[in-house]
């Protein structure tokens, strides 16, 4: 499958069911949101960029944007109807994990479901994995 810009995408569901070879998927609840989110702001051709930068308390914190177009060297993978861009040095973290949406007593909000985090702080916005050496 090709995007927009001629990238090619990887599409979970359709290529590859049940293998972890990229990996990264949008859960349906966070898929609605995102899709409404893109609606709102007229941008229904656009993508979630998601990605890892470091700081927080534990040494790495998750990013999310909505971005028009992938970058140079982006990962495209497509998960419910989302099209995700993801950089080459973000993916190394974020092999299997899952963009959510929770809604709770405490407030609502996207948040990433990290197989490879090791720990989190208590807000659960960063995190360190075996590979970082922490």
């Amino acid at each position: 499958m090709l995007c927009a810009a001629g990238e090619a995408v990887y599409n979970r569901e359709q290529e590859a069911p049940g293998l972890n070879m990229i990996d990264i998927n949008v859960s349906e609840l966070a898929a609605s949101k995102i899709t409404e989110i893109l609606a709102e702001e007229n941008k229904q051709d656009s993508g979630l960029r998601v990605f890892v930068q470091g700081g927080g308390c534990s040494g790495f914190q998750y990013g999310l944007m909505i971005e028009e177009t992938p970058g140079s060297g982006d990962q495209v993978i497509e998960s419910n109807g989302i099209r995700l861009f993801v950089d080459p040095i973000s993916i190394r973290y974020l092999k299997g994990a899952q963009v959510d949406f929770v809604d709770n007593i405490a407030g609502g909000g996207f948040t990433i479901k990290n197989p490879n985090a090791r720990s989190t702080c208590g807000c659960g916005q960063s995190f360190t994995t075996d590979e970082a050496g922490n």
